[in-house]
């Protein structure tokens, strides 16, 4: 099952990058993309994943500098298009290998495609993670720990939950029952033609 395979994976990146917690620390993948292509994607997805977390942490700092916010911004955004690049990856993979499906008649189209919902158990991954430790964090009272405690339920519960209904799209594109269909994002304002400012700085 590809959700549990993801999970590991993702299990793994956070806690590889929670070694250093350095969000400028140096980037390895130990997946082969020739030999594990998609071992190599999720591994990936959830490192861009990881590092943005903690960006998004340090933007937040009310008392950041804004020359270092608009440094950590420009990053933000550059994370944001390398996941969703990512994301389509992982879309493509799964386009290769059940593009000899034969579709049945009255299959269905999902409402997001097997990489989105991937990049949702990456996220959860980490709400996952970041919640224990603050529903185990002795610094913190005990109305804290109880109230991230049953957050953390939550995100378990979903967390398993995603993973299933990951599991069983695939399991219906392998057979037919459902078919994928990937819309490239057309993100706008990254492009020096679509966005009208950066069109006007050419």
């Amino acid at each position: 099952m590809i959700s549990e395979k993801a999970n590991t994976i993702f299990i793994d990146v956070i806690k590889k990058y929670h070694i250093k917690d350095d969000v400028e620390q140096e980037f390895k993948n130990p997946y082969d993309a020739e030999k594990e292509l998609i071992a190599h994607l999720l591994y990936r997805k959830c490192w861009i994943d990881t590092v943005q977390w903690h960006f998004e942490d340090l933007i937040r700092d009310p008392e950041i500098s804004p020359e270092n916010a608009l440094i950590l911004k420009r990053k933000i955004d550059a994370s944001n298009q390398d996941r969703t690049d990512t994301v389509e990856y992982i879309d493509a993979y799964f386009l290769e290998k059940y593009k000899e499906v034969k579709v049945k008649k009255g299959a269905k189209i999902n409402t997001e495609s097997p990489a989105w919902g991937i990049d949702r158990l990456s996220i959860l991954a980490l709400k996952v993670y970041h919640m224990n430790e603050e529903a185990n964090r002795t610094a913190a009272s005990q109305e804290h720990q109880i109230a991230c405690k049953t957050k953390l339920n939550v995100l378990l519960e979903q967390q398993k939950d995603l993973s299933l209904a990951i599991d069983q799209l695939l399991e219906d594109i392998q057979h037919g029952e459902k078919y994928m269909k990937v819309y490239k994002q057309m993100k706008m304002y990254n492009d020096d033609e679509l966005n009208p400012v950066l069109r006007g700085k050419k």
